[in-house]
């Protein structure tokens, strides 16, 4: 095993997390860090066109190529699960949606962690640090920072009736979603520059590679952490990682921080024999650390598809059917950087009650002017849209779990969707909603006619069963190292983001929350990154 050398800080992982932590502690060039990244560049084209996400996904040159375990929730389906495999990980192949999520969510972190600085107030700071957003800095948004947030830059016919529906049947149009109350209907805010994807590799890395004390290192996969044994109790000294058919050590003088996401980060952690101790003993792993929580308490959105056919108005089904259209299509991108390429996969969003008992929205839709049957697949031939809706806050929890001592092998992904009465209630009601905003005059005249799932799925029961045939990821998991108080027994980390009886280790990305935010989770993980540097930083002055 070759040394790669000692470095203040040793980061794990190139993703949203990561890059922002990169920036900032390289901004003192005391300070030696060492990036490592499982993934290559951020060198593909489709990355950076924005429709290009449907050759990212699945895609293994971008893509870890996740699956999760049959789901009995999903009619025993198993779905594809990405995650990104480059630098700016997820940032590099999500939907580029730009969403804080509710107050409510920040306020709740605070009170189960008995840390007021988690509160919404508290962290609005560090949004608007690092944000460049269209209209300017005013009281809930920055301006100058790295992170771009721009209008889209194209609008659909049907995606305008659509919000003219859901306002008649009572969600009100907006035109921020990100002040800390996210209810109504608008077209997203999305993280682009002028029409490309701008991925947090671009944000925050690129200007910080430009320093003589950060280290990259891509295609590097990290076996496992050093764990000692001391007088003061267990120490991570660095990493183990191989790359280049070399087998490698690197040492952190100061931390080693945690940022492989919430599927990478739990892995690793139970690799390095942090985690439920019994069942690493029974993998022939060493137990280091007991923490049963470690890979538990996985939360993520599942949207319902429901598409719908159309007459009368055009959709990317329609325009994109024959050569002439495509070419049309290619030219326009090509020469202003808008149009159907230059979109992101969900253009309008919405943001609604399942019920009068809801305090604050707990569905979101992503409304889209195109239908496919599953991503990969082609579109249908057919004029349609798709209005996708999801449950903010599922009370399902699921697990992600090493299967072998084997750090190749992929963990064993568990969601558990729909495991719980409350899921199943919220799921039928919300293709309940769905219907009707669907039913509104504004959308008559195009005669939507419900394709997916189908009309015969009628009572609380059959919508519920629906729910699941028609169910899928949005691609936002989270918790399974979540942050919590010290007599918490399925805490992970503190709020400072301190694995708990580990010296010099933290998890900082989207797998520390102990709730799911009320929206898409890329800038809250990103935020979490910020949050965390400081934390970092003031512990080394």
């Amino acid at each position: 095993m070759e040394p790669a050398g000692e470095y203040d800080y040793i980061i794990v992982g190139a993703g949203t997390a990561g890059c922002v932590l990169a920036n900032r502690l390289t901004r003192n060039p005391d300070n030696q860090v060492l990036l490592i990244e499982a993934g290559g560049r951020d060198d593909y084209m489709w990355i950076h066109i924005p429709v290009g996400y449907l050759y990212c996904i699945n895609n293994p040159r971008t893509d870890w190529l996740y699956k999760t375990e049959l789901d009995a929730g999903l009619g025993g389906r198993a779905l594809i699960y990405p995650r990104g495999k480059v630098l700016g990980g997820s940032s590099s192949i999500n939907g580029m949606i730009y969403m804080r999520g509710q107050s409510a969510d920040y306020d709740r972190w605070a009170e189960l962690t008995g840390d007021p600085s988690w509160a919404w107030d508290e962290v609005l700071p560090l949004f608007k640090k690092s944000e460049n957003y269209h209209g300017g800095a005013g009281p809930v948004h920055g301006s100058g920072g790295e992170w771009r947030v721009e209008k889209p830059r194209l609008s659909w016919q049907i995606l305008d009736a659509f919000r003219d529906a859901a306002e008649q049947a009572g969600i009100p149009k907006t035109t921020d979603f990100n002040g800390g109350d996210n209810s109504g209907c608008a077209y997203f805010d999305v993280n682009q520059k002028r029409g490309v994807r701008w991925n947090t590799a671009k944000a925050f890395l690129r200007p910080a590679s430009k320093r003589p004390n950060l280290t990259i290192m891509t295609g590097c996969h990290v076996e496992r952490l050093i764990i000692e044994s001391t007088e003061q109790g267990k120490v991570c000294r660095g990493v183990e990682f191989t790359g280049g058919g070399k087998a490698w050590r690197a040492t952190a003088v100061k931390e080693t921080l945690l940022a492989a996401g919430a599927i990478g980060s739990p892995q690793i952690l139970q690799l390095s024999g942090i985690g439920p101790a019994s069942a690493l003993h029974a993998l022939g792993i060493t137990p280091q650390v007991d923490l049963p929580g470690v890979g538990e308490n996985l939360q993520d959105h599942l949207q319902l598809r429901m598409i719908y056919k159309i007459n009368g108005a055009p959709t990317l089904n329609t325009r994109a059917a024959s050569w002439v259209g495509r070419m049309k299509i290619g030219m326009e991108y090509a020469l202003f950087q808008s149009g159907p390429m230059s979109m992101a996969p969900s253009q309008l969003g919405a943001f609604a009650k399942s019920d009068d008992s809801q305090v604050t929205p707990n569905l979101q839709y992503h409304v889209q002017p195109l239908s496919l049957e599953k991503f990969g697949d082609p579109l249908h031939p057919f004029p349609a849209f798709t209005a996708s809706v999801c449950n903010l806050r599922p009370t399902s929890r699921g697990h992600v779990r090493i299967a072998s001592n084997d750090s190749y092998a992929p963990p064993k992904i568990t969601p558990n969707y729909l495991s719980t009465p409350e899921d199943r209630k919220v799921a039928a009601a919300a293709l309940s909603v769905t219907r009707k905003i669907v039913a509104s005059p504004a959308l008559a005249k195009y005669e939507p006619e419900e394709y997916r799932p189908g009309v015969h799925y009628q009572t609380e029961d059959e919508l519920a069963e629906a729910a699941g045939l028609i169910g899928t990821t949005i691609f936002h998991p989270v918790g399974t190292c979540k942050m919590g108080r010290a007599d918490d027994p399925g805490s992970v980390v503190d709020s400072r983001l301190c694995v708990k009886n580990v010296q010099g280790l933290r998890v900082v990305d989207a797998s520390v929350m102990p709730y799911i935010t009320s929206g898409n989770t890329n800038s809250p993980t990103l935020m979490i990154a910020e949050k965390a540097a400081v934390m970092i930083l003031q512990k080394s002055t």
